[in-house]
């Protein structure tokens, strides 16, 4: 088996979320905040973050490499055979609120777990995704989104595309609202049955792609013209970003678990939400659209 090469990975990480953050600032116009952390328990990470800005009322782009010896029962659970082994966690992990309700939000994700043992093969896998969630939809901002997934995933088996994006269906879903948190894109986990090297390389095609899927969008939506409803929608939308972090979100309960850093996890959470009661859209309207025609499970390619 080829050994990891974690260093690789990390370097690569620390590489996407530079990137990232600099094309961001380029399109926001303002700078993203640095914040270096450490974690008492081992590691620590950078945390980039942008608020009040331009485009962006709340965004994050956060690098994390975190260890210990104690898995938190969120990976545990599942995973007998990581008992009394020391482990490494790596990852870049960004969510983008838009001001403007027209702009979705959105989130990415890369990361890589290692888990190490004196005398026996090192346990790893790969995971991550990007979706999208609109408060207004589009097709053909959809159509573009799942088209670049598609196109990050197409050199590594024709099948794949088909099965992370169902995936990223599942797990992006509210069980208790019975509807998906927004249109989708790709997710996966447990990855390694390419091995080592092919698993990374599909890694970093899901990174790279990420501005290409989403930067079109957010330039064609930034400067749309709304008003106070189209303000309260994407406020209350945003209550179904919160629910699904804080109930089913693996990340944010891993993180939480492993004595992560708070402020670094919650940052993806959109700075002004509303909840209200038994609220429902009016019929014909771009709200009620995006139930009947964008939040369903749906091939867009």
């Amino acid at each position: 088996m080829t050994t990891p090469q974690t260093t690789a990975v990390k370097q690569y990480l620390q590489d996407l979320q530079q990137r990232i953050v600099t094309a961001l600032e380029q399109l926001d116009g303002k700078d993203f905040l640095v914040d270096q952390w450490e974690r008492a328990e081992g590691g620590g990470g950078t945390s980039r973050i942008i608020e009040n800005g331009n485009v962006f009322e709340r965004g994050g782009v956060g690098f994390s490499h975190v260890m210990g010896s104690n898995l938190p029962p969120s990976a545990a659970a599942n995973r007998p055979e990581l008992a009394g082994r020391n482990w490494e966690a790596m990852g870049v992990s960004l969510v983008l609120h838009p001001h403007n309700p027209y702009a979705p939000t959105v989130h990415m994700n890369v990361r890589f777990f290692i888990a190490i043992a004196e005398g026996k093969e090192p346990i790893w896998w790969f995971g991550g995704g990007m979706d999208l969630t609109p408060y207004y939809g589009f097709e053909e901002d959809a159509r573009h989104f799942h088209q670049t997934c598609r196109d990050a995933l197409q050199p590594f088996g024709d099948d794949l595309h088909a099965r992370y994006k169902q995936w990223c269906d599942d797990y992006f879903y509210l069980k208790h609202r019975k509807e998906p948190r927004g249109i989708g894109g790709i997710f996966f986990d447990d990855l390694n049955e390419l091995g080592f090297e092919q698993c990374f390389a599909l890694q970093r095609s899901v990174g790279d792609h990420f501005l290409d899927a989403y930067l079109p969008i957010a330039m064609r939506r930034k400067d749309t013209s709304y008003g106070e409803r189209e303000r309260n929608f994407q406020t209350y939308r945003r209550g179904r970003y919160v629910e699904f972090n804080l109930v089913f979100d693996r990340g944010t309960l891993f993180g939480l678990q492993s004595g992560g850093r708070t402020e670094s996890i919650l940052m993806s959470m959109p700075p002004v939400v509303t909840w209200r009661y038994n609220w429902e859209p009016e019929a014909g309207s771009a709200e009620a659209r995006l139930y009947s025609d964008f939040l369903i499970h749906r091939d867009w390619i």
